[in-house]
This record gives C-alpha cells, sequence and structure tokens, in this order.
C-alpha cells in the first residue's frame, strides 16, 4: 500500500462551518442563482459571462478584481450576467510547480491541503458576500465538490476530465448549471457523451456511498478548441463550427441547449489578446444567423488585473498560470458586449 495518511480525516459539514452563506447573502445568491438558471433554460435572453483568472492564487488580488468586476456587473446588468471565475484547483497544465490554491494556499511554500481547504471556502465567501456576485469553480476533482457546492453557482468540467466516468456521473448530481468542455482533441461527440450522461440519471459509488442521481438539465455545453498532434491548435468558434455543433446537440435531444464559447485555450492558442477578436467574431455569427443566437449564449473568458502571465508572484494581479487579458481590455470588451447587444434591433 503506497497511501499514506499525513492528516486527520476532513468532517464536510465542519468545513462548510467556515464560510456558510446567511441572511441577505444568501437571499440574493438564491435570487443570482435563478437568474443564472433561466439564461440557460433561454428564458432570459442576457449573455452569460463567465469570467475571471485562470486561476485564484492570491486573496488580495483576486478579491480587488472582484470589486472592480462587480462594479462592472451594475453597469451592464441589463443585457449581461456575470459569473466569476475563482478557480481553485487549477494547476498549471503540466503538473510542474503550482497546483492550484486548494493545494498551495501560498504560492511558493509547500502543499498544505488543509489550509488550502479554509482558503478555498474563505474565497468564495468573501467574493460572494462582499461583492454581490456569484461565483464558478471548476471540478479538477469530483471527491472535492461538497467541500464548496453550497457556494459556487456554476461548475466547469475541463478538456482533460470530460472523458472521465466519475466526472460525468458527480455532474448528474449537481443542481447547478454544469459546463462540459470539449476535450483536447476536440472531439464534439465526446463532449455531447458526457452532456447525456450528466443529464441522465446514474447510479455509482461515491464518498464510500452507493448513490444514485436525479441528472442535471443544466449540463451544457463549452466550446474551447483542440490541440492537434503535431502542435497545430485547431479553432472551433468559427460560424460553420458553430453550425456542426448546433446540429450534434439537436441530433442528441438533449435539454436546454447552451452554448459557451471559451474565448482563450485552445481556441486563442493562448494568445489572450485573440479572446478579443474571437468575441467580436462570435457575436457578428450571432447576428448573422438565426439559430447560432438562439444556441451560443455565454463566453468563458480569462481576465485578471494585469495583462499576461508570469512564472513567479512578482506583479501583482498577473496571472501565474494561462495567460490573462488585464483589467482594462476587460472592462473595454464587456461594455463593446453591452453595446452591441443594446443596439440589437429585436
Amino acid at each position: 500500500m503506497t497511501f499514506e495518511i499525513i492528516s486527520p480525516k476532513i468532517d464536510v459539514e465542519k468545513v462548510k462551518d467556515l464560510g456558510k452563506l446567511t441572511g441577505e447573502a444568501l437571499e440574493r445568491k438564491n435570487q443570482r442563482d435563478k437568474e443564472l438558471e433561466a439564461i440557460i433554460k433561454g428564458e432570459d435572453n442576457r449573455i452569460l459571462l463567465v469570467i475571471g483568472p485562470c486561476s485564484s492564487d492570491n486573496e488580495e488580488a483576486v478579491l480587488d478584481y472582484a470589486n472592480r468586476l462587480a462594479a462592472l456587473q451594475e453597469k451592464v446588468k441589463e443585457k449581461i450576467f456575470i459569473v466569476m471565475r475563482v478557480y481553485t484547483a487549477k494547476p498549471r497544465t503540466n503538473g510542474d510547480g503550482y497546483k492550484g490554491l486548494i493545494h498551495q494556499p501560498d504560492v511558493e511554500g509547500l502543499p498544505n491541503l488543509i489550509n488550502g481547504i479554509k482558503a478555498v471556502r474563505d474565497l468564495h465567501y468573501r467574493v460572494i458576500t462582499e461583492t454581490g456576485l456569484t461565483t464558478a469553480d471548476e471540478m479538477l476533482y469530483p471527491e472535492n465538490l461538497p467541500l464548496v457546492d453550497d457556494l459556487v453557482s456554476y461548475i466547469a468540467i475541463g478538456a482533460r476530465s470530460v472523458e472521465n466516468q466519475q466526472h460525468r456521473f458527480v455532474a448528474s448530481g449537481i443542481d447547478m448549471p454544469t459546463g462540459m468542455k470539449n476535450p483536447t482533441s476536440g472531439n464534439l461527440k465526446v463532449m455531447f457523451n458526457g452532456i447525456y450522461a450528466a443529464q441522465h440519471s446514474q447510479e455509482f459509488l461515491y464518498s464510500s456511498s452507493e448513490v444514485k442521481t436525479s441528472g442535471n438539465p443544466l449540463a451544457h455545453a463549452i466550446l474551447r478548441g483542440g490541440l492537434k498532434e503535431d502542435g497545430r491548435y485547431v479553432p472551433n468558434y468559427y460560424y460553420d463550427n458553430l453550425l456542426h455543433a448546433i446540429e450534434m446537440y439537436e441530433s442528441s435531444n438533449l435539454k436546454n441547449p447552451f452554448i459557451m464559447i471559451d474565448t482563450n485555450h485552445d481556441n486563442s492558442g493562448k494568445r489572450y489578446m485573440e479572446q478579443i477578436r474571437i468575441v467580436r467574431q462570435t457575436l457578428i455569427n450571432r447576428e448573422w444567423n438565426e439559430k447560432i443566437n438562439k444556441y451560443v449564449r455565454g463566453f468563458m473568458i480569462e481576465s485578471y488585473i494585469e495583462d499576461g502571465r508570469q512564472d513567479h508572484p512578482d506583479t501583482y494581479g498577473k496571472s501565474i498560470t494561462d495567460p490573462c487579458l488585464g483589467w482594462e481590455k476587460t472592462e473595454d470588451l464587456v461594455l463593446e458586449i453591452f453595446e452591441h447587444e443594446n443596439n440589437l434591433v429585436k
């Protein structure tokens, strides 16, 4: 046996007591969750933005960003609904060095899962209670979901997880919007199989118990491009790509069809400035085609205070994982989306 227990067993309920929403904060979150559900179901025609740092590595900088984003949300609330990315398990892609806040609450320190769990709950709690925004996180480890499921409003399942049966089955028991990305190969069939599994009831072992889920009708697609074996990035946000994805959606008979465009990753080739062009092109495609307008109603954008990325946390508010749009460009882009939607003839 190569596993060594290095801490007491975690009591999930005690963990949740570290930051439990009550009163006005809970009421506001519940109201925003209803609005988010209505957007996924097509009952609310606002654009959904899941936006924020690639990885939430620094509490002070993330909260600074959150307060800026909350003020921006107020300006654009009639046309745009914002959920902030507070990704707390997001490591560097190759797994070298930093492994996410839940592993390393101190970016340059050693892994400390107990303090990391406290830091994760504290960060989600503070963003929600101090700014009024609601948050998104990536379900990198399905067994960690109960640690944050009462705080988070949107769950993403990444390109390297969407083929995993445990991720798909756990997604079927989540009662919130769950975006499922296409895999790194770009194979949309894999993603739609994942959404199908998530939308249907499943029985499996979870947290040492046999469980049965009810299915998650809010599971939906995130197009993030693909990366071929020869190293070429293959985007899937172009006009024909969207029509192909819509055709697959319709033939799959899935509930609440909703497509989000991930503007970074293999759509941009991790060239963060490309996110602006990808948003603009998608808005034009929505305007030109009724089906695209109906299905493609969200963007996932990687954004922080400073442009780009860095290897070490030397610059405040600059990503230490994937490169992000800086705040000024982010604000301009969100206002541009707002103006575009505001000027459309309905």
